[in-house]
């Protein structure tokens, strides 16, 4: 037997190996937008193998058999797009909002989650960061739509927001005494820095990608101010220590100049809105790496509604009106002085898949459409610090592609009708 055995080694080291060519997806571009400059490349192939970028040809490359070949030659095709701020288990609906906290249950918001996550990815947004929900649903979301028995974009999720008692993200604000809850780390209140830093490791161990907290007041909670400060600085440098530790980045809610300037001083990696930011702010910024997520979409939302008699509450009516119409010319002039600027429009405040709608607010207030493009897929992975899989079309690229009918270099607004969503190289619309 043993002969026998070696016998048959030796014939089958003589033997050439053989293996079935894998079939490979093509995509024939019209134009493309790598990411890998701020050009348009002309006929250009993809070639997709499992779901990864394998190459990008020059041409329409012909297919071999059994290749399969999508035709978007009428189409520019561009990396996934990138949504740094959403909130995918609420919509802003008016005066009802503020109520859901009586009425909802943790099922009733993973569900609502999982329709917006879908209507997201439909819009093109293959990747986003979801920058605070109620009951960690998000991370259940993301967790089923990873494991493939939910359809939706690849989440990076906060889980619940951290703030100070009688912050932004406070989920006991506004009610009576008689029914506020007690309310600590685990709920997203801290007060100190031990509290702070237990708040991260809650987080943590409740699977979160990344932290989110308020450093100042807010528009749309029911408390009097939008913009003072409401963390101390050690409570800050606790978090972001902690964060480090854990690798997880750390995402700034701020709208007042002291509550960014203590936040970016303390090292944090990005700041969501930043209205009342300047020169000080933009300097301190681009000398600490900080990121700039502008929200534009969400302060013309607001401040359009605050016109309504009854929409908001009497204490946010004045906060939408004052800070949301600023948000645009606080983009324009962080944008001139050189903030590195990653895509995001606070989605939830305004409708789940309206997201493209930030990118002519973008080109609006200046900045090119190349640069806009950037903003929502090199520089939103490099926030996320996932260049090394994502925001280009490069090879050994996670293949997450869009593409939209005609040239967005000459009408940004087509980027509100993207026409092809492929994620992770699985195609969910064409």
């Amino acid at each position: 037997m043993k002969k026998t055995l070696t016998a048959l080694a030796v014939s089958c080291t003589l033997l050439p190996l053989t293996f079935s060519a894998q079939a490979a997806t093509l995509i024939h571009a019209g134009k493309a937008f790598t990411g890998t400059s701020n050009e348009l490349r002309n006929k250009v192939t993809i070639v997709i193998e499992d779901n990864k970028i394998e190459s990008v040809k020059s041409g329409f490359v012909s297919a071999e058999k059994g290749d399969t070949v999508i035709d978007l030659k009428d189409s520019t095709v561009m990396p996934g797009l990138m949504d740094m701020h959403v909130h995918l288990s609420s919509q802003q609906g008016g005066p009802k909002s503020y109520l859901e906290r009586f009425t909802l249950n943790e099922a009733d918001y993973a569900l609502r989650a999982a329709n917006y996550a879908k209507i997201t990815l439909d819009a093109g947004f293959t990747t986003v960061r979801n920058l605070g929900d109620s009951h960690n649903e998000t991370i259940a979301l993301r967790t089923a739509i990873d494991k493939g028995y939910a359809v939706g974009p690849r989440i990076y999720t906060v889980g619940k927001s951290i703030a100070t008692t009688g912050g932004h993200a406070d989920p006991s604000n506004g009610m009576s005494h008689l029914l506020r809850p007690d309310v600590g780390p685990e709920q997203g209140v801290v007060n100190g820095e031990a509290q702070a830093r237990e708040a991260v490791r809650t987080r943590y161990q409740d699977g979160a990608n990344l932290i989110k907290i308020t450093a100042t007041g807010g528009v749309l909670s029911v408390a009097k101010s939008g913009q003072n400060p409401q963390f101390m600085t050690d409570e800050l440098e606790a978090i972001v220590d902690t964060a480090k530790d854990y690798e997880m980045t750390v995402a700034v809610h701020a709208h007042g100049k002291e509550g960014m300037k203590r936040a970016i001083t303390a090292g944090v990696d990005s700041i969501e809105h930043g209205t009342y930011m300047d020169d000080e702010i933009h300097e301190l910024m681009k000398a600490n790496g900080t990121y700039y997520v502008p929200t534009i979409l969400a302060g013309k939302f607001v401040a359009e509604k605050a016109k309504i008699d009854g929409f908001f509450p009497e204490l946010v009516r004045p906060k939408a009106a004052a800070i949301g119409p600023l948000i645009q010319q606080t983009f324009a002039t962080a944008h001139k002085a050189g903030v590195k600027i990653a895509f995001g429009t606070d989605s939830g405040v305004s409708a789940h898949g309206d997201n493209a709608q930030e990118f002519a607010l973008m080109v609006e207030a200046g900045m090119t459409p190349a640069d806009a493009l950037t903003s929502a897929t090199v520089n939103a992975a490099d926030l996320l610090g996932v260049s090394d899989i994502l925001g280009t079309l490069e090879p050994s690229k996670l293949a997450d592609i869009v593409a939209v009918k005609g040239n967005p270099f000459d009408d940004i607004t087509i980027m509100e009708n993207v026409s092809f969503v492929m994620k992770d190289g699985v195609v969910y619309k064409q």
